[in-house]
């Protein structure tokens, strides 16, 4: 996906920027050209990203490979961030029941540019989680003896969401398991062989990267078995979007969440809601929303938005089509191949993720040989910190235990990867 601002909107949104908020911005590096390189060659170009690097302000407190939680934003969107929330304050509600709507329709159709779907297919939200909570309580077409299916590695909100639809819709709930150690063709297998064994399957949540190991699931081939059984998949991108490259419109997708304050590097609190217009219809107005049967904006009412966050979107969008989703897929892939290929060779190490670059990216998880407690893993995410100044996180999700997810970002390089693998060895 990209979005080809001109030269001239950047420069004018970034100056504006960091005027605006002057008293709290930090000024930030110019961004350095991109060198002609392929992005695999570039990706271990380590002069062109310790200047990518230095556009963000990171603590030196701790090595933080723990950056699937939300990505933080670089300093001239933060400079964005800040010039917008110091006019929303400052203008108050003469702006907010005045200009803002229109900036916010700006936003939207941003968004949508960027996604390659049309404005109305699209509402901003909070996240991810809301996006798709309204979604799967909102799909009604599940009468009682159909059933819905999700996997073990799909996020625990969604799960819960999925879950609920037995008391909501009166449906049976089906829960599979991703095979570990996964491949493509065994995941791929795994949703076939459920969709033929329950042919009364009607909705299934697939997830696009999940939170758990970082495992990109091949969606493409999951949401053609489902459509030619009738099946309509709701979509949890939450973690694909900016992380890797990909194309909505590959997938067919009819219904999506994503996120812009993880891989895009928007302001926490930006998400969305992508409906195909011709399936609006197909999902419930959200508590008897006002407006239009095939207003996307009757599925949701977030209430008052943090609007600053909202406004600052393109901003983080433009900071990411100048470093580039294959540059910026490839340098997280790479960095991640620096300590797994490493890992691997440490006897009682587990890595979760295959190296096939489809089906992985910047997210991978690892396990300690028979150590799939919760108790365990948080104990040894402790000791990374305490002992060695690795942040980590313990995720429980998978059906065969818990698990610790490493996860680097734009800031971090290749000496902060094998401070990693040193760690591991030391804990081995």
């Amino acid at each position: 996906m990209t979005l080809s601002p001109s030269r001239r909107r950047f420069l004018t949104l970034t100056a504006g920027a960091s005027v605006a908020g002057a008293a709290y911005a930090k000024e930030a590096p110019p961004l350095p050209s991109r060198p002609d390189l392929a992005p695999n060659a570039l990706a271990a170009n380590q002069s062109y990203w310790a200047k990518i690097a230095a556009q963000f302000s990171v603590t030196s407190a701790i090595n933080n490979l723990e950056n699937g939680y939300w990505g933080i934003m670089a300093q001239p969107v933060m400079n964005a961030y800040l010039g917008h929330t110091e006019r929303v304050n400052r203008e108050n509600t003469y702006y907010a029941r005045g200009a803002l709507n229109d900036d916010l329709q700006k936003v939207t159709n941003s968004v949508a540019d960027f996604l390659k779907v049309s404005s109305d297919e699209i509402k901003l939200v909070r996240g991810a989680s809301e996006a798709l909570q309204i979604l799967i309580g909102g799909y009604h077409k599940l009468n009682p003896g159909d059933a819905v299916l999700y996997a073990d590695l799909d996020y625990s909100a969604m799960k819960s969401a999925m879950q609920w639809l037995e008391t909501r819709r009166g449906v049976e709930v089906i829960k599979i398991t991703i095979p570990e150690p996964a491949r493509r063709e065994n995941v791929v297998a795994a949703y076939a062989q459920a969709f033929d064994d329950n042919p009364n399957i009607r909705m299934a949540l697939v997830t696009h990267v999940n939170n758990w190991t970082g495992l990109i699931h091949p969606v493409k081939e999951i949401s053609a078995l489902a459509r030619s059984r009738g099946i309509d998949v709701i979509l949890d991108s939450a973690h694909a979007l900016g992380q890797i490259d990909f194309d909505l419109a590959d997938f067919d997708a009819d219904f999506a969440g994503f996120n812009l304050h993880k891989w895009i590097g928007a302001p926490i609190g930006c998400g969305l809601i992508y409906i195909r217009r011709n399936r609006i219809r197909d999902i419930e107005r959200f508590m008897n929303e006002p407006g239009d049967d095939d207003d996307i904006n009757a599925r949701a009412h977030t209430g008052t938005l943090n609007f600053a966050a909202h406004l600052t979107i393109p901003d983080a969008l433009i900071f990411h089509e100048r470093i580039g989703i294959r540059e910026k897929e490839a340098r997280l892939r790479y960095l991640r191949n620096l300590w797994v290929s490493e890992a691997r060779d440490i006897p009682g190490i587990d890595i979760l993720t295959p190296d096939d670059p489809t089906m992985v990216a910047a997210m991978t998880s690892f396990r300690f040989k028979g150590r799939v407690t919760t108790e365990e893993n948080n104990a040894m995410v402790k000791k990374l910190v305490s002992d060695h100044r690795v942040f980590t996180v313990r995720r429980t999700g998978p059906d065969a235990g818990d698990c610790i997810r490493v996860t680097p970002a734009l800031y971090n390089n290749a000496d902060d990867m094998r401070g990693l693998v040193e760690a591991l060895r030391s804990l081995n």
